[in-house]
């Protein structure tokens, strides 16, 4: 291999292609999908301490054509749950997945033993816990990449399994991109695309254009791989593989060089919902390149299936071959990696021209192809904006830090000095100098929200642990601040959890509680003391507003009851769990306040009353 070269700043990698070609792992990858052809279902072996499960190429073909929705896609959740609601957009709309896909995957759910299967490598008390590589080819690819999601949503195991796909169709739509981002689950798909495959391509066209010449064609290459023999088509093949390539072409161009307001005026009402994600490796007679912005990937899976070098009867003929020949497409990847040919001229180019016109000659659309120069350095940009972006954010961080240990100081001052908690201190005497730092925070946080509303961020932004218990630490600490805000401003008047709340808090929170989601929970016990922040952080806004509730019931509101019943709850599990901070029980609190309107309310219509609050506040006592 050459040396010299600066590695530049493009979703783009040739070196992630050559160690994945040159170490043993597609090959074996792809060994395991050609034996899968001949099971029922799916195919699990063990090499080297790894656990293959592979998937057949073309099993229950008839299952694959779907004609409910112009492209075939429709809601990843089932009526028998497989997949969870935790699948979804950033704006909590359930993925789509194409649901021919996803019949083939539950077909093998329920009709075989891969549930009982995968749990015998998922579940560390049958300590047979191995690595697992989801594989499939074609159709099969498709049903890797569920059973993959699958096992990584139901949280079955430690260490992530890993997915290689060859030739596989699209899988998903934006939403699923997302929540694949979200996350960070990219890094454990890997899928190798040849450069005149049609099958990744295909469902950028609506299904009814690709149904009739796919149903011809798929039995041909199911023959191919089932018996391993190269037979020439017919002409009937030939001419369905003319239809689908001209349907595919004619829509990858539109999809990947129009928005959807450009498609409306090109008569196009519905563009194809589907979005790549993970790792794309592109082969091509030149070399391989890794790709893994989704928008890039797009693009080029348009760019590498047009050619100018060959007839397009060659092309169609291309389609064909190269489907069912991943075998051949590695072996001469690996001779191109091992003979460290490079055919970028470097003589006019600065060096990181001269990478990207080595890995446009890799993936086969030529070096001086504008239109994927363009993309790429439109991806390299976009990378490299994002992470200028957080490294500023880092910064501004570091720089906010210090605020909050002014608030802490003051917080520390108001409870040991004063008797009083900082949110009653502020509540009843706004402090001039903590609500200047409140709106800087505010400002801050908000700006980080309006970034990420706007994709300035990294997709996984929202699921970095940097991120999410700083944001955490802020709205627990912060967030007390901005309710006693709005009270001592909208005295008696509104809800602060229903009509105050800033979107802020909510998205921090929902950040939270999806990273939480995929946090394991063994090794986990309850806490023995009482949490330094309260961890709700609302819990203030419930105090307010049961405060009112209180008054409401004086006043002969007695249908309050059920609501101050409901609150007295809440705030018993809150103690029990811990999750409570100790400067709520100091004497004159609103919390205490509360407690004793309660108590005397509630011993007045019934002396005897006791409650499990009633212990822990006067009995046991709260220093946890």
């Amino acid at each position: 291999m050459e040396t010299g070269l600066s590695t530049p700043l493009f979703t783009v990698d040739q070196e992630t292609a050559n160690f994945l070609v040159t170490c043993g792992l597609l090959s074996k990858a792809w060994e395991e999908a050609q034996l899968a052809n001949k099971s029922d279902g799916y195919n699990v072996n063990e090499y080297e301490g790894v656990a293959y499960v592979a998937f057949p190429s073309f099993h229950n073909i008839e299952g694959f054509v779907i004609k409910e929705s112009k492209y075939g896609e429709g809601n990843i959740q089932t009526d028998n749950k497989v997949f969870s609601s935790a699948l979804k957009s950033n704006d909590e709309q359930p993925a789509l997945v194409h649901q021919g896909a996803l019949k083939l995957f539950l077909h093998i759910m329920e009709n075989t033993d891969f549930q009982a299967k995968m749990q015998i490598y998922t579940d560390s008390k049958q300590r047979q816990l191995k690595p697992i590589i989801f594989v499939g080819h074609s159709l099969g690819g498709a049903v890797a990449t569920l059973a993959t999601l699958w096992v990584l949503e139901k949280r079955l195991r430690q260490s992530s399994p890993f997915c290689i796909t060859f030739g596989s169709p699209l899988v998903g739509d934006v939403g699923l991109v997302e929540a694949v981002g979200r996350e960070n689950w990219a890094g454990n798909f890997c899928h190798v695309v040849s450069k005149h495959d049609i099958v990744p391509r295909m469902l950028l066209a609506p299904f009814d254009s690709i149904a009739k010449p796919l149903i011809a064609i798929l039995p041909y290459w199911q023959d191919m791989m089932t018996n391993d023999r190269k037979t020439v088509p017919d002409s009937s093949i030939q001419d369905a593989g003319r239809i689908l390539l001209n349907n595919v072409l004619q829509y990858t161009h539109t999809v990947t060089n129009y928005g959807p307001d450009s498609l409306r005026e090109l008569g196009v009402i519905k563009r194809s919902p589907y979005k790549p994600f993970g790792t794309y490796m592109f082969c091509s007679g030149e070399g391989a390149a890794c790709i893994d912005n989704s928008e890039t990937v797009l693009k080029i899976l348009h760019l590498t299936m047009q050619s100018h070098e060959k007839p397009y009867d060659n092309i169609v003929q291309d389609c064909f071959s190269e489907h069912v020949e991943y075998g051949s497409v590695l072996n001469h990847v690996t001779e191109k990696s091992m003979s460290g040919k490079r055919t970028a001229k470097p003589d006019s180019e600065s060096s990181d021209k001269m990478g990207m016109s080595l890995q446009l000659e890799a993936i086969g659309v030529g070096a001086q192809d504008d239109h994927a120069r363009i993309a790429l350095q439109r991806a390299g940009n976009i990378e490299k904006k994002h992470n200028t972006n957080v490294a500023k954010l880092a910064i501004e961080l570091s720089e906010k830090q210090c605020i909050m240990a002014e608030l802490e100081w003051s917080k520390e001052r108001s409870e040991k000095e004063n008797g009083i908690t900082y949110y009653d201190s502020f509540r009843k005497h706004e402090d001039i100098d903590n609500n200047l730092r409140r709106e800087r925070l505010a400002r801050f946080w908000d700006q980080i929200i309006e970034m990420w509303e706007r994709h300035e961020l990294p997709n996984d932004f929202q699921s970095q642990n940097k991120w999410i218990n700083a944001g955490t630490t802020y709205r627990r600490f912060v967030e007390p601040l901005d309710i006693a805000h709005y009270y001592s401003m909208c005295e008696g008047k509104g809800n602060y959890i229903s009509d105050g709340r800033p979107t802020r808090h909510k998205v921090l929170q929902k950040w939270m509680e999806e990273k939480e989601k995929t946090r394991s929970s063994r090794g986990r016990s309850g806490r023995t003391k009482l949490a330094s922040l309260t961890q709700d952080s609302c819990f203030w806004a419930q105090v307010e507003e049961a405060l009112k509730e209180m008054k409401n019931l004086e006043r002969g509101q007695y249908q309050k009851l059920g609501s101050l019943e409901t609150f007295e709850g809440y705030a018993t599990e809150m103690i029990n769990e811990r999750n409570i901070s100790s400067d709520v029980f100091l004497e004159g609190s609103s919390f205490t306040e509360w407690w004793k309107e309660w108590k005397e309310h509630k011993q007045n219509r019934f002396p005897e009353w006791r409650s499990p609050l009633y212990e822990i506040m006067e009995t046991q006592g709260c220093n946890g």
